[in-house]
């Protein structure tokens, strides 16, 4: 990886003296950092370490992307955020932590989804990328992107008390491509098969543990220092505090680039891991509808999922529910008229809707396009 120079600050000088010092690592080292761009797929649980020891390191460029707010179950792993967070962006609260961390560094924010549309444009600006996604869709997106793309992947996951760590498609000094996430698994698993974090549950502190080991492999990668775990499978059980490291190889029945690939260009990763396979289909109505429908005086109800000081602030007088109390309001819910369910932008609405819908059998909620965002935006 080739870095150009830029000059060192005195305050460079001062704030990374503990790395610069070390004998392996010095000035070169740290300007390799200065000039490294690293984007972080995910501003959760394995996010928040990594995010947080890269700014701390001096990674020049940072960039992270997510589309999702802070709910208080995160707080148990996600350290970057307070119990005052709460119901605000996660892309929000990062960037204000890592600003007040490291002001130095310069930040790309992406408060979105990666997807099929997007993943090239974003991830082609950067030299390193980061998975700290944490469902299937995300994960082999991410993967056939970087392939695709020809970028190095830190890969990390964990599930209740086992944190995975591995570094996917690195060319090392020789010329040598190492393998990557299809050639361990080429492709996902059956839906439903896998539980997530939430159905499984994790133990918070693994969190840390397995985004801190993704922050050194980027770190490494970045520098050239030590060895890295191109074709290794870190596997770490905290229960037992024991670990294993698996060989991996590039196999030539690899789908995306082994001898004779079928792979050749990003695809539908929702469809593809079947996480739409539950069936669960969530209406929507666009700003523009739902304001007609209300100037008609359509017998609509329209129920706010944000906090009650996010709805002081600005709302179109709907019923407050914070997405948190949602279940416990159901009776406020009429389940005979249209029901338009809103947030900031659309993700927590979509979130209490797919709840209300697959525990308590609505079937007249629709998400409202954008959140308040949209719907004043639009004039």
């Amino acid at each position: 990886m080739t870095f150009n120079s830029t000059p060192f600050s005195n305050q460079d000088l001062s704030r990374y003296q503990r790395q610069i010092m070390l004998p392996q690592f010095g000035v070169e080292g740290q300007q390799k950092l200065k000039e490294a761009k690293v984007l972080v797929v995910g501003c959760g649980g394995l996010g928040n370490p990594l995010l947080l020891y890269l700014a701390a390191a001096g990674i020049g460029t940072i960039g992270f992307i997510d589309y999702d707010v802070i709910d208080e179950s995160n707080l148990q792993r996600q350290v970057l955020y307070t119990t005052d967070d709460i119901g605000k962006w996660k892309t929000e609260v990062t960037l204000k932590r890592l600003k007040a961390l490291n002001p130095l560094v310069k930040y790309n924010v992406y408060n979105e989804l990666l997807t099929t549309n997007n993943a090239s444009d974003i991830i082609t600006g950067y030299d390193i990328i980061a998975d700290c996604s944490d469902n299937f869709p995300t994960r082999y997106l991410v993967n056939d992107a970087c392939v695709l793309l020809n970028k190095p992947l830190v890969y990390g996951a964990i599930f209740q008390f086992e944190g995975q760590v591995s570094l996917f498609n690195y060319r090392n000094r020789k010329g040598e491509l190492g393998p990557n996430y299809r050639d361990l698994y080429p492709s996902p698993p059956p839906p439903n098969q896998v539980p997530s974090c939430a159905e499984g549950g994790v133990l918070g502190v693994l969190a840390g543990i397995i985004g801190s080991m993704q922050a050194l492999e980027i770190i490494k990668v970045a520098t050239g220092i030590g060895e890295t775990l191109s074709g290794r499978f870190f596997i770490f059980d905290a229960l037992n505090f024991e670990s294993r490291t698996i060989t991996i190889k590039r196999q030539p029945d690899n789908p995306l680039n082994g001898d004779h690939p079928t792979i050749k260009e990003l695809m539908n990763y929702e469809l593809i891991c079947g996480a739409n396979n539950d069936q669960i289909i969530i209406k929507s109505i666009t700003p523009k509808e739902l304001k007609e429908a209300q100037k008609r005086g359509d017998n609509v109800q329209v129920i706010d999922v944000r906090e009650p000081d996010e709805y002081q602030a600005l709302n179109i007088k709907g019923t407050l529910i914070p997405l948190a109390t949602i279940t416990e309001h159901i009776n406020k819910i009429d389940r005979e008229k249209m029901v338009v369910v809103h947030c900031k932008g659309g993700s927590r609405s979509t979130k209490a809707i797919k709840e209300l819908q697959e525990k308590y059998g609505f079937t007249n909620l629709y998400n409202l396009q954008g959140g308040i965002t949209a719907y004043f935006n639009e004039g």
